[in-house]
């Protein structure tokens, strides 16, 4: 199941939960390299045609096709591996809004090799609607501002996203609370990932 690519370790869960701030906590680790798919989507140029049409789901709370979304991925990954910003042989991966659903799960195995999920959970559905609506301020970003289409993401989330965890082995699932500041959480993710990490220096 894990496949033969990129040792890569996955930041899961529903929208709000913190998947940004652990991942990009992470990648500030030597010997993790965090990549975000919404970073991805985000850095788009929005008049391009794939701007566009990643604009035309994610404003509406969908999820982008998953052709689409592999294929901007795949672009965005080899960029950084191009200017040496992500190392193969020494990094692990920290993937964060990838994959949304079971056949994107399926269409990366080529490509990575899960080490560990991380499950950030959260049992307080309105507090993180009111985190998104509040980042949406902080970060400037109008797709998070509309509660009607953040409720939306959630829906699509229980649908379409909870099933990827059906998908791996139980026993690389990681279930961390994501209540607390975001020290505590951390320290609760390292647990779990610090028997994946390489020796950044070994290669």
């Amino acid at each position: 199941m894990a496949g033969e690519g990129y040792d890569s370790v996955l930041i899961f869960g529903a929208p709000g939960v913190g998947k940004g701030t652990q991942g990009r906590i992470l990648g500030q680790i030597p010997g993790f390299f965090h990549f975000a798919c919404g970073d991805v989507f985000r850095a788009l140029d929005m008049s391009s045609a794939e701007g566009k049409e990643v604009y035309a789901y994610s404003s509406k709370g969908e999820l982008v096709p998953d052709d689409l979304t592999i294929r901007i991925w795949e672009k965005g990954l080899n960029g950084h591996i191009a200017v040496s910003a992500f190392r193969p042989k020494q990094d692990i991966l920290v993937l964060d809004g990838i994959p949304r659903n079971v056949l994107q799960a399926k269409m990366l195995e080529s490509y990575v090799s899960v080490q560990r999920i991380i499950h950030l959970t959260c049992s307080d559905e309105e507090a993180m609607i009111d985190r998104i609506k509040r980042r949406a301020i902080s970060e400037n970003r109008p797709d998070d501002a509309n509660e009607q289409v953040i409720r939306h993401r959630f829906e699509v989330y229980r649908e379409e996203s909870a099933p990827v965890l059906d998908h791996y082995p139980q026993e690389i699932i990681f279930q961390v609370d994501s209540i607390g500041t975001p020290v505590e959480i951390l320290r609760k993710v390292l647990d779990c990932l610090i028997p994946v990490q390489k020796n950044p220096m070994a290669d």
